[in-house]
């Protein structure tokens, strides 16, 4: 991991601002007829990861969306989103091999925030039945930058043994599958940075106008989150932006550039 020190935490603008989830969950409600124009899901099955302190609830907006759009999609089954363990992380796989096998086909994987990154540690240990992987504000680049939610996590899992240190200096290695990572410059929890991925032929990253806490119930971040899982191999590795309504009422239309390294 690039455990660099001094880097800077998300702006405490940003984190002030947090509360504007509630606009945007209004906002997911106002667009949802809009939002049945994206890509149909065909039965596709998926596995929706929520974030630290999350549960089943927190991602029931956009499980919502997908099933309207005609996926399948599945909690993670594990409850509330506190404790990291050996136990668990073999759970989840046993979920992953259990929905695969009752459809009989490769599973999509979404996870927002920690859940993206357990999306990731899952897809590494069983490719073969994962089709792709979208993240939603994870922290997967392997930078260690401050967070005001890390006391609380170390609280209820304690510090990272030798071997979670070792384990976590891959933690920025993509899965062997399509893999996107949706940020926000507009973080107030996770430092955007952490959440771009290197670019390899099978990643890419979308920055999209989003609030950390507001993920879950946002159109613009449902919409690409959509189209994403409808086509993973359909864009070329890179770095994109969404336009507002890019998602909303047309295919895909990013606009390329540096977006990684601007600030």
């Amino acid at each position: 991991m690039r455990n660099q020190t001094n880097q800077p935490s998300p702006s405490i603008i940003w984190t002030l601002l947090e509360f504007r989830w509630v606009f945007e969950s209004v906002l997911f409600r106002l667009m949802r007829p809009l939002m049945k124009r994206l890509p149909a899901g065909h039965g596709r099955p998926v596995i929706v990861y929520p974030g630290f302190l999350g549960n089943e609830k927190s991602t029931r907006a956009l499980r919502g969306l997908l099933t309207e759009l005609g996926y399948k999609p599945y909690d993670w089954e594990q409850g509330r989103n506190l404790r990291y363990s050996a136990d668990i992380e073999q759970k989840m796989i046993e979920h992953l091999h259990g929905v695969f096998e009752k459809h009989g086909e490769k599973v999509s994987l979404v996870g927002w925030s920690l859940g993206g990154v357990y999306a990731r540690e899952i897809a590494k240990a069983a490719p073969d039945k994962v089709r792709s992987v979208v993240t939603l504000g994870s922290p997967i680049s392997g930078y260690c930058r401050a967070s005001f939610l890390k006391p609380l996590f170390e609280y209820f899992n304690g510090k990272p043994s030798a071997e979670m240190k070792q384990r976590l200096s891959q933690i920025s290695t993509p899965p062997p599958v399509p893999t996107t990572s949706i940020y926000s410059k507009s973080d107030g929890i996770i430092h955007w940075q952490d959440s771009v991925q290197a670019e390899t032929s099978h990643t890419n990253n979308i920055r999209v106008y989003a609030s950390h806490s507001g993920m879950g119930a946002n159109p613009m971040v449902a919409s690409a989150v959509a189209n994403c899982l409808a086509d993973p191999a359909g864009h070329k590795s890179g770095n994109y932006e969404a336009g507002f309504m890019d998602f909303l009422l047309s295919p895909p239309s990013f606009q390329t550039g540096d977006l990684a390294n601007s600030s």
